[in-house]
C-alpha cells in the first residue's frame, strides 16, 4: 500500500518529481546524490491523509515557519540518488507534514526515509514564498555544469552580467525565463546564511538563483517548470562556451532587439 495509492493528482505531483529527477541524471547535472527537490503538495490532501498516523517522531525543523503551518511536503531524501528517485520516488523519498507549532515535522508516507540535509533551507524558501503569495510550490536544487563554470569568474558573479549575457545568446531564454538569474556568492551549503540569502535573492524579483561554485536554486509552480528554467538558461551558457571554445567571441543579441522582446511578449524585466 502507498499514500499514492487511489490519490492520483497526488501521484502525478510525484512522479513529475520522478521524471525531473531522470532529466538531471541524464543530463550530468545530479552526479551521487547531488541536488535536492521539496515539493508543497499541500493542495491534494484529503481528510483520509490527515487521519493518518506519523511514522516517524517529530523533528525540529531548526527554525520556526508559520507559514507552513498544516503543509505538506514531497522531499528528496537524504543520501538518495535522482537516478533511484526517478525509479521509485517513494524508495528514495518520503511525505511529510509540518506540525502545529510549525518548528516540527514529522514523517507520514510511505517508508521512514529522511528528508534532505538542506530541509531547512527549502521549507524557509516555501515559507517566503507562502507569505508573499506566490503560487510557486516547487523547489529545485541542482549542479548544471556550464552554468556552474560561469562562476569560476568574478565578472560573472556581477548583478545581471551573466543574466545578460544568457539573454543575448538565443530569444527563448529571455522569454522563458524572463527574470535572469540571480547571483549569490559562495557560503557553506546547508547553511542559514545561505538559505537567507537565497530568499533576499528571491525577493529581489529572480526564480533561479546562481550559488558560486555549486549549483542552482530554482523555484516555480511545480517542479518541472524550475526544470525547465535551468534548462533553457544552461543551454544558452553552453552556446556562449561553444562559441568560445570555436574561437571567437558570440556577438550575441542586442539590448535593442532583447528589449523588443520585452515589449512585444509583455515580460517583466
Amino acid at each position: 500500500m502507498s499514500i499514492l495509492d487511489s490519490r492520483p493528482a497526488l501521484k502525478a505531483a510525484v512522479w513529475q518529481v520522478a521524471e525531473t529527477a531522470g532529466y538531471l541524471w541524464t543530463k550530468g547535472w545530479a552526479e551521487r546524490n547531488g541536488g535536492n527537490i521539496t515539493v508543497n503538495v499541500t493542495e491534494y490532501v484529503d481528510d483520509g491523509m490527515r487521519e493518518l498516523p506519523a511514522i516517524s517522531e517529530a523533528f525540529p525543523i531548526g527554525v520556526e515557519l508559520p507559514q507552513l503551518k498544516g503543509c505538506w511536503f514531497y522531499c528528496k531524501g537524504t543520501q538518495k540518488r535522482m537516478r533511484d528517485l526517478a525509479r521509485d520516488p517513494m524508495a528514495n523519498g518520503s511525505i511529510i507534514r509540518i506540525t502545529d507549532d510549525c518548528a516540527h515535522y514529522e514523517i507520514v508516507a510511505d517508508n521512514l526515509v529522511m528528508p534532505t540535509s538542506e530541509l531547512p533551507s527549502h521549507l524557509s524558501v516555501h515559507n517566503y514564498l507562502l507569505a508573499k503569495g506566490s503560487p510557486y510550490r516547487a523547489s529545485l536544487h541542482t549542479h548544471p555544469i556550464e552554468l556552474v563554470a560561469l562562476t569560476h569568474s568574478k565578472k560573472y558573479m556581477e548583478k545581471d552580467v551573466a543574466t545578460k549575457l544568457l539573454w543575448s545568446m538565443i530569444p527563448e531564454t529571455k522569454a522563458f525565463c524572463p527574470r535572469g538569474l540571480g547571483m549569490v556568492p559562495y557560503m557553506l551549503p546547508s547553511s542559514v546564511e545561505l538559505a537567507n540569502a537565497t530568499i533576499s535573492a528571491i525577493d529581489d524579483d529572480y526564480d533561479v538563483v546562481m550559488w558560486e561554485k555549486h549549483g542552482v536554486f530554482a523555484v516555480d509552480t511545480d517542479i518541472m517548470s524550475a526544470f525547465d528554467q535551468v534548462d533553457v538558461l544552461n543551454k544558452a551558457a553552453q552556446i556562449y562556451i561553444s562559441a568560445r571554445n570555436m574561437g571567437f567571441v558570440p556577438d550575441g543579441m542586442t539590448e535593442e532587439q532583447m528589449q523588443e522582446l520585452s515589449d512585444v511578449f509583455g515580460l517583466p524585466k
